[in-house]
């Protein structure tokens, strides 16, 4: 199956993401309308649905303007649709919709913020992750625990490795430098480090990044691995209280 994946730069470090085919388009949050719009018009698309990934304000700053230019019809969770635009279809964790003859799966992954959810399009090779799995990084903790996203990383680690992950800010520079404090003799890590810099040196953007390369180079999803444990002096620790440890550490990074 045929289909465009287009990462639109907003606000000052945030992204959303297009999902084009069979002549349908879906958003992945809208931090603001304005570049949305834009990028629409330029390839001459409409827009026909909304996916909320989280509550927080940079990410759904503009649902309500494009629902109404366009008439898009907006998906996200049914524990958030209190704090969330309105939603014509309210969705639990493991819920399928089709989407242009793609299957995409819910999956929920608190941690950030509870009640976060993740959109699978296994047919497309992509997880929109948002502000939980994110480039070199994960997200703060505002609402949820330590296990709760740890949970939450643990189900995104086991999708295939060639997925394409899709989150929601440009953090990654900032992340590496944090990330070599955690693996500093990690060569795949030392690498994308020196791949970032010279991509944003050109104005180009780190996100979309792979799941293999997250599992290599993501000190949060590595937490679980003996070497790390033992790197961190934690070789008797539970993954869960590994994780939290490197949380916290980037907390006062």
């Amino acid at each position: 199956m045929t289909f465009d994946l287009i990462t639109i730069p907003c606000r000052t470090d945030n992204y959303a993401f297009l999902l084009h085919a069979d002549g349908k388009t879906a958003l992945i949050d809208a931090p603001e309308a304005g570049p949305i719009i834009s990028t629409l018009a330029d390839r001459g698309w409409g827009l026909d649905e909304i996916w909320i990934t989280h509550h927080h304000d940079d990410h759904i700053d503009g649902v309500d303007t494009l629902r109404r230019k366009f008439g898009a019809t907006v998906r996200g969770a049914k524990i958030d649709a209190h704090r969330l635009p309105e939603l014509d279809h309210a969705h639990v964790d493991g819920d399928s919709f089709d989407f242009a003859d793609f299957a995409v799966t819910v999956m929920d992954v608190s941690g950030h913020t509870l009640g976060h959810v993740a959109f699978y399009v296994a047919q497309a090779n992509a997880v929109f992750t948002a502000d939980s799995l994110m480039a070199l990084g994960c997200g703060r903790l505002f609402e949820g625990t330590p296990d709760t996203m740890w949970n939450s990383l643990s189900r995104l680690a086991n999708l295939p490795p060639e997925t394409t992950v899709c989150s929601g800010h440009e953090y990654t520079e900032a992340n590496g430098r944090f990330a070599i404090t955690i693996e500093p003799e990690n060569p795949d890590l030392v690498q994308r480090i020196s791949d970032i810099k010279v991509a944003r040196s050109a104005g180009q953007p780190t996100v979309p990044s792979t799941l293999k390369l997250e599992l290599q180079t993501n000190p949060f999803l590595r937490a679980g691995l003996q070497s790390l444990k033992d790197t961190l002096n934690m070789s008797g620790a539970t993954d869960a209280e590994v994780f939290a440890e490197i949380r916290r550490r980037k907390d006062s990074f």
